[in-house]
C-alpha cells in the first residue's frame, strides 16, 4: 500500500516533470504563427533582431564558441536609431540575469529598454546570452538532449562564456578592451570570471553591476527560495527521467504564462502579481503592455544543476563554488568544503547599482559585496525607495532612475562621441 506521502510526492514530481518539460521545436514554430493571429502582442513573439528592426534599430547576430564547445548567440546594435554622433569606444557588453535572455533588454520598448537606450547614446552595444537559454543551446560535440550538455552552473558561465564573448568582441572590433554592464546573474558570472580568469577582468575598463547576484544569504523572496528547494529535492527524479533543464523557453510554464498574460486584464492582475511575489511590489513601474510582452520571452531556461547552486547559495553566508558534498569536494577542490570565489581579484573600476526594495539582490548582501571588492568607485542606491529587482530590465522609469549613472560611467571610460 502507498502512504499519503508517497501519493503526494508522486503527483508533485509528476507535476514538476510536466512544468519542466520542453515542447517540440517544430510545434513551437507552428504555435508562434498561430499566436500572432490570436491576440498575442506581436512583440512577445519576435526574437531580438526582429524586435530591434521593428523599432528602427539594426541588430546583427553573431555566434561565439566557448573553449569547452558551447555555441552562444550574441547580438550587436552598432548604432542606435537616435545616435547622432560618432560611435564611442570601447564596445559595451550587456548581460542578462537568471532565466532570462538578451530579449529582456528590449521588452519594455525603445523608451525604457536598456539595449535601445545605451545604443542611442552612441555605444557599440553587444548583448550576450549564456549557455542554456534558448539562444545558446548548441554545442560542437554534445547533444543538447544529454545530461553532459547540461552539466554546468554559473561557474562555467563565468569561466568560459563571458571570456569567449570578450575575445570575440575585441577581435571583431579590433579593440583591446570593453566596458561591461551585468544584471543579477550577469554580474555574478562577471565576478566569477575575475576570480577564475583574471586576465579577462583586466580587459574590462569599467564594470557596472546592476542588482548584482553574489552572496544570496539574505534573499527575501520566498517563492525563489521555495523554487530552488524544490529543484534540490526533485533533482534525482528529474535527472532519472531525462529532464536536465529548468523552466525552459517553450516549456509548459513559459507557454502557459505567455497565453494567460496576453490578455490586458490578466496581465495587469495575475501576471503582475506573480512578478510582485517573486520580487516585491512597485506600483506603476512596469507597464501592463511590457508584462504582456515579457512572458513571451521569459522564463528562458537554464540547467537543473544551476538551480542546485542557487539553492546552496541561499543557505550559506558566502559566495562559493558548487558544493558536491565532502567526498567529491575533496576530489575536485582538495577540500571537504567548496572554496569561496576570490572577489579581491576584481581589481578594475567597479560600479554597483542597487535598490532598497529588491527582494532578490537585497541591501545586506549588496553591502557585503561592496565591502569585499577592492575598487568600487561608487555604490549607487536608487533614490526611489520602491526600486526592485525586476525594475532593472522592465521598468518604464529606467531612463530616469538608472540610465544616467550607467551612461555617466560608460562615458568616463570611453573615447569619442559627445559628452
Amino acid at each position: 500500500m502507498f502512504s499519503k506521502t508517497d501519493v503526494f510526492l508522486f503527483y508533485s514530481f509528476s507535476l514538476f516533470y510536466l512544468l519542466n518539460a520542453n515542447l517540440n521545436s517544430a510545434n513551437l514554430d507552428i504555435a508562434r504563427q498561430f499566436k500572432v493571429l490570436n491576440g498575442y502582442p506581436l512583440d512577445s513573439q519576435l526574437n531580438f533582431t526582429e524586435l530591434a528592426t521593428e523599432y528602427g534599430y539594426t541588430a546583427e547576430e553573431h555566434m561565439v564558441t566557448t573553449e569547452d564547445g558551447y555555441i552562444l548567440t550574441i547580438f550587436r546594435i552598432v548604432r542606435g536609431k537616435n545616435c547622432q554622433g560618432p560611435i564611442r569606444k570601447p564596445p559595451v557588453l550587456l548581460m542578462h540575469g537568471l532565466f532570462m535572455s538578451s530579449d529582456l533588454w528590449l521588452d519594455s520598448g525603445p523608451g525604457a529598454g536598456l539595449a535601445y537606450l545605451i545604443s542611442d547614446e552612441c555605444y557599440d552595444l553587444w548583448v550576450g546570452n549564456v549557455r542554456g537559454n534558448y539562444y545558446s543551446k548548441r554545442h560542437t560535440n554534445l547533444n543538447p538532449n544529454t545530461i553532459e550538455f547540461w552539466n554546468f552552473t554559473v561557474q562555467e558561465m563565468g569561466s568560459y562564456d563571458v571570456p569567449a564573448m570578450i575575445d570575440y568582441i575585441t577581435n571583431y572590433t579590433s579593440s583591446d578592451t570593453i566596458n561591461y554592464v551585468g544584471y543579477s546573474q550577469g554580474a555574478c558570472i562577471y565576478l566569477i570570471m575575475c576570480s577564475e580568469q583574471q586576465r579577462y577582468c583586466e580587459k574590462v575598463q569599467v564594470a557596472i553591476l546592476l542588482a548584482p547576484g553574489s552572496r544570496l544569504t539574505y534573499t527575501k523572496s520566498i517563492p525563489f527560495r521555495l523554487l530552488t528547494a524544490l529543484y534540490e529535492i526533485s533533482a534525482p527524479f528529474l535527472i532519472e527521467t531525462g529532464i536536465y533543464q529548468a523552466l525552459p523557453w517553450g516549456g509548459i510554464v513559459q507557454q502557459l504564462a505567455s497565453y494567460l498574460c496576453k490578455d490586458n486584464i490578466t496581465a495587469d492582475t495575475t501576471c503582475r502579481y506573480v512578478l510582485d511575489k517573486l520580487d516585491s511590489p512597485h506600483p506603476d513601474s512596469i507597464e501592463t503592455e511590457t508584462i504582456r510582452v515579457l512572458y513571451g520571452h521569459f522564463p528562458a531556461g537554464t540547467s537543473v544543476k544551476s538551480m542546485l547552486w542557487y539553492n546552496q547559495a541561499l543557505n550559506v553566508d558566502d559566495f562559493q563554488k558548487f558544493d558536491y558534498g565532502p567526498v567529491v569536494n575533496a576530489e575536485v577542490y582538495n577540500s571537504a568544503t567548496p572554496p569561496s570565489y576570490n572577489l579581491s581579484a576584481t581589481t578594475n573600476p567597479t560600479v554597483v547599482i542597487s535598490g532598497r526594495n529588491d527582494f532578490l539582490s537585497v541591501p545586506p548582501d549588496n553591502e557585503w559585496l561592496v565591502n569585499q571588492l577592492p575598487n568600487v568607485i561608487e555604490h549607487v542606491v536608487v533614490e526611489d525607495p520602491l526600486w526592485n529587482h525586476f525594475d532593472v530590465p522592465w521598468s518604464k522609469l529606467t531612463s530616469k532612475d538608472i540610465l544616467p549613472k550607467i551612461t555617466d560611467y560608460l562615458y568616463r571610460y570611453s573615447k569619442g562621441g559627445r559628452g
